[in-house]
């Protein structure tokens, strides 16, 4: 006698009911501020708002859209992410290897990272007035400034991913008689793969933070000079324009980045991989 396996229908009824995968992200991103932008411009409207220090959405998109037509936009949103890009780099090459170093070598863990912890509890702002004696007030102190906030969560994520690598993966690699190289390669990188990537993503924001300080030191071009600028000049409208182009640019490279790291965690049998 056979028995017949029951249809599974759970799956698909589930599948059903889900959301297509690019609808979700998008939605995340719309549904909110676009609520918040309909409440305001409503409130402001009605009268129930002043909208004199807190510009309406209608008037953010006036001043966002002449700031497009005159290529201001375009013009100081590229020297930012020039800026950003470059300090960036810096900034996870350098966390990068003095992480991998620190947590290799437990000679240079002991004498390494605990001044790099000092270090890390310094404000941001506090390396300001050094970095314009040391660099001036031109590029080179601007992307040193944020290559710095990116080099510690990218440092702390290395150093951590590495620490915590599964003893008994290690054990198994030696036994084989792995080389130090090949341990890397095909047990230490893969283990910690996964925890370096989001410590990109949280050292990219920290740039996108830092830019702020860095295009304080005497900026002529860049959206921190137009917050400057709005702010000088009393035009609040250009403030949450420049602020938005911020949120905008970061998410957009946050975006990319976590979908040029999606091949390499395919492997990764995580809780959340396909929800």
């Amino acid at each position: 006698m056979t028995v017949s396996a029951e249809p599974n229908i759970s799956e698909p009824a589930a599948s059903r009911g889900r959301l297509p995968r690019w609808v979700r992200p998008a939605l995340g991103l719309v549904a909110v501020p676009l609520a918040a932008a309909v409440g305001w411009e409503a409130a402001v409207r009605t009268g129930l708002g002043d909208g004199r220090l807190v510009p309406p959405p209608s008037v953010i998109l006036a001043t966002l859209a002449e700031l497009t037509r005159s290529g201001d936009l375009g013009r100081h949103a590229i020297a930012t992410v020039m800026r950003v890009a470059s300090g960036f780099a810096l900034g996870v090459v350098a966390g990068t290897l003095l992480g991998a170093v620190t947590a290799y070598w437990r000679v240079a863990r002991h004498l390494i990272d605990p001044t790099l912890q000092a270090l890390r509890a310094i404000p941001s702002i506090a390396w300001v007035p050094l970095f314009i004696l040391w660099f001036g007030i031109f590029e080179a102190s601007k992307v040193i400034l944020i290559a710095v906030g990116v080099f510690f969560p990218v440092y702390l994520g290395v150093l951590g991913a590495i620490l915590s690598v599964d003893r008994k993966i290690v054990e198994v690699g030696r036994v084989f008689r792995l080389s130090g190289p090949a341990m890397v390669r095909r047990i230490l990188l893969p283990a910690a793969l996964p925890t370096y990537v989001v410590s990109l993503r949280a050292g990219l924001g920290l740039g996108w933070m830092f830019v702020v300080a860095a295009e304080i030191m005497g900026a002529s071009e860049g959206l921190g000079y137009l917050l400057v600028d709005g702010q000088q000049l009393g035009k609040p409208a250009q403030i949450v324009a420049a602020i938005i182009a911020f949120a905008v640019l970061g998410k957009l490279s946050d975006s990319v980045l976590a979908m040029a790291a999606a091949p390499l965690l395919r492997w990764e049998d995580a809780f959340g991989a396909r929800r």
